[in-house]
């Protein structure tokens, strides 16, 4: 009898190899890597055979995606099993069934090598142990910034909107808009309605399990499960969440791998029914070197954009920042500074704070529009003589004898590229707009001006006649 119950466990088996095999060719190498090939059997009797299946986020896959071709296949190759059951049952727990004792031991032993990857594992699975799930969320998200809350956003035109569907978003216990996508420019708010939305859930429900994050912190952690082998508890981690909030998401721009990661995240939650919120310095449609699919998903629930703030706007900020730090700013001081600096919000706050840090250290002070006007006369003088990016581009283009529009232009000769070069590092190095703000001007992505940056700066130091040529550019832009 021992003999026939080996036999049958051997014939098992080789069956499991084969429904392997065509489950491969069937499905491909990455899908099957990634969801099949973790799987071992587990017991088998009365016509129920055990899969064995390493985390319940995998568990819940398998079944939703594979379950019912596996028991198909293997109906046709042994009509003995009626049944196939899945089970979360790791090697490591000691999965039982057609594992000798001797057999289970040596597992055992190799799993318990302390390589990179298995260190790495390791760590994963602590974040799940007994359902931790604050611990998890503790390990992927970013500190929130306990400044940035409803309460503290001042709201006007320009904003309304945005702060309206961030509102509805974090107090609705129901999907309201999915997902709610945010966008603007730097410096103007969208980065505290996400962390606004943060803290309202936290509060309102802190059993919720929230993830919020930079873009750039998706990759790395992808890269990393990547690195280590282990994609599959990189899966888990973030599509087991109730809220997924990732800001910035323009820098995944042209990381094709990294992009076809959050597609697939992005579409599990979806279907899970989870709240997505994402955050960018463009509408999705505008999104540079993101693949079309993944802007018709970021473009399909609620698209809000923040506008430029206007004087109304700016003085309801910078009184309700005197207030905060509580300081009586004389309505004039609120006047001039709202009219003066109108490029964004953290330049205006900085400059408050440097008038008030001003007046504190010296006996108390008084907060005057001269002693503004004093503390801030540098400041102010870059905003008066501060150069565009289009004044940048007319010099360049007439120094090289080039237009303006060849420019922008796709080509590549060298006779526009290296000018096109030049006046990103220009533009970079005299003004305060962002990487992607002087690549739109220039019809192109923020790496392309990150590229163009540190090329110049070579240049500058293999080329003294170029080097030259940029510091007289520079002179003139600066007159």
């Amino acid at each position: 009898m021992a003999e026939e119950a080996t036999n049958n466990d051997n014939s098992v088996q080789d069956q499991w190899g084969q429904i392997c095999s065509q489950l491969k060719t069937e499905v491909g190498e990455t899908a099957f890597d990634s969801w099949l090939k973790p799987l071992t059997l587990g017991s088998f009797s009365d016509g129920v055979m055990n899969i064995c299946v390493p985390t319940r986020f995998m568990r819940s896959w398998v079944v939703t995606h594979y379950s019912d071709r596996i028991h198909k296949i293997w109906e046709k190759k042994n009509p003995a099993i009626k049944n196939v059951n899945f089970i979360v049952q790791s090697v490591q727990d000691g999965a039982h069934g057609l594992y000798s004792p001797t057999d289970r031991s040596l597992m055992k032993r190799v799993v318990s090598t302390p390589t990179p990857q298995r260190m790495y594992q390791s760590g994963i699975n602590n974040l799940f142990a007994n359902n931790n799930e604050s611990a998890m969320n503790d390990s992927l998200s970013v500190p929130l910034n306990p400044q940035y809350t409803f309460d503290n956003f001042v709201v006007g035109k320009t904003n309304e909107f945005a702060y309206a569907a961030a509102r509805k978003v974090a107090e609705s216990r129901n999907i309201s808009f999915n997902p709610l996508f945010l966008y603007s420019g730097v410096g103007l708010g969208k980065t505290h309605l996400m962390h606004a939305i943060a803290w309202h859930i936290k509060q309102q429900d802190p059993s919720r399990n929230i993830v919020y994050l930079s873009a750039e912190k998706f990759m790395y952690k992808f890269v990393r499960a990547l690195r280590y082998k282990d994609t599959t508890a990189f899966k888990e981690q973030f599509r087991s969440v109730d809220v997924l909030m990732v800001d910035d998401v323009q820098f995944m721009g042209g990381k094709d791998t990294t992009q076809e990661e959050f597609f697939y995240t992005f579409n599990s939650l979806i279907e899970e029914g989870r709240q997505i919120i994402i955050s960018a310095d463009k509408s999705p449609a505008d999104l540079e070197g993101i693949e079309t699919r993944l802007k018709s998903r970021l473009g399909c629930g609620l698209v809000a954009d923040i506008h430029p703030t206007d004087f109304d706007l700016r003085m309801g900020i910078l009184n309700s920042k005197a207030r905060q730090l509580g300081i009586e700013l004389p309505e004039r001081v609120a006047e001039f500074l709202a009219q003066k600096i109108s490029s964004n919000i953290r330049e205006l706050e900085g400059a408050l704070r440097r008038v008030i840090a001003h007046s504190q250290l010296l006996s108390d002070k008084e907060i005057t529009l001269d002693m503004t006007q004093d503390v801030l006369k540098d400041m102010l003088r870059s905003f008066d003589k501060r150069t565009t990016i289009d004044e940048i581009q007319k010099k360049v283009a007439e120094h090289f004898n080039i237009s303006v529009k060849e420019m922008q232009s796709s080509r590549r000769a060298r006779t526009v590229a290296r000018p096109r070069q030049i006046a990103m590092y220009l533009a970079k190095q005299l003004t305060s707009r962002s990487l992607p703000e002087i690549g739109r001007k220039f019809d192109r992505d923020h790496t392309t001006v990150m590229h163009a940056v540190r090329k110049v700066e070579e240049l500058i130091l293999e080329d003294a006649s170029l080097a030259e040529n940029i510091d007289a550019l520079r002179r003139t832009l600066e007159a």
